[in-house]
């Protein structure tokens, strides 16, 4: 193993964990969970089958849970351990620690106490989402869970409706149906969004296309495993149809469909893939005339 023992520095670690694939890890994750004098972990059960995978051994060194439910002497105890000279490697359950899980409150208090905070980052289920989507990257925000009910589920999208980026959201299969008709209430039918399911694992899966179109498909599908849900901005900029129809018009009679599409996309910042259906609905009617 290529894992390089070391003593470390007295302080926090954060380290990303695999959010599927074990082999997503750092060579560095690697050497900071084999030297750490003490590992913390959002579920100990899946730190400690990760170790295993990876010939880690745990050597006696303490390995502790911490979870939403952990209590303010958990927190003071681990930084009692680390104003002593300790190292502690705190995980998350899968991915980059503090991302929609519970450690923000014992960084916060590490922090308070001037001790040594550092992260050894990794894989992010919320950015690889992003990146497999296809849906634009140059601005996104990351919402994590949604609340369990309709009314409120909706309150907080009502919030998020301007936000002028990629919407990032974490959701149960259990709940992802009932999510995205709240998001059709909400921002319309036509909004651009992809479902990314148990990426980096064997039934990796992405379902691309408007808003309506996931409903459509999650009314015969079933989903399953970990699943990330982006929605892209709200484009229309005021623009009715008909408006963007008469744009559309006048550049395919100078233009090929493809430069046509980009242009009008470009300039009306409505999403290219409806720009491009409107784009095929014109020449169609325009050929049975």
């Amino acid at each position: 193993m290529n894992f390089i023992k070391s003593t470390l520095s007295a302080g926090l670690y954060l380290v990303s964990t695999p959010i599927g694939a074990s082999r997503d890890i750092t060579l560095r994750a690697l050497d900071t969970l084999a030297s750490a004098d003490i590992l913390v972990a959002e579920d100990s059960r899946t730190l400690r089958k990760l170790l295993k995978i990876h010939k880690i051994n745990v050597s006696g060194r303490r390995l502790l849970p911490y979870h939403d439910y952990s209590v303010a002497s958990v927190r003071q105890n681990l930084i009692l351990e680390i104003a002593n000279g300790k190292s502690v490697a705190y995980t998350s359950e899968a991915g980059m620690p503090l991302i929609a899980d519970p450690g923000f409150k014992l960084v916060d208090a590490v922090i308070a106490a001037d001790h040594l905070v550092t992260v050894v980052p990794g894989v992010s289920a919320s950015l690889a989402g992003l990146t497999l989507s296809g849906l634009p990257s140059d601005c996104f925000f990351f919402s994590g869970f949604l609340p369990k009910t309709t009314s409120a589920r909706k309150a907080r999208l009502k919030l998020l409706f301007n936000v002028p980026g990629t919407l990032i959201f974490f959701e149960s299969p259990r709940r992802i149906a009932a999510m995205i008709s709240d998001t059709i209430a909400v921002f319309g039918p036509d909004r651009e969004a992809a479902i990314c399911r148990e990426i980096t694992k064997r039934f990796e899966e992405r379902i691309r296309g408007t808003l309506s179109e996931l409903a459509n498909y999650l009314d015969g599908n079933c989903l399953r495993g970990e699943v990330v849900i982006l929605i892209d901005r709200e484009r229309s900029n005021g623009r009715s149809v008909e408006n963007l129809s008469g744009i559309l018009r006048e550049s395919l009679k100078s233009m090929s469909v493809r430069d046509a599409v980009d242009l009008v996309s470009e300039t009306t910042g409505v999403a290219r893939r409806k720009v491009y259906r409107l784009a095929l609905s014109i020449i169609k009617n325009t050929s049975g005339e």
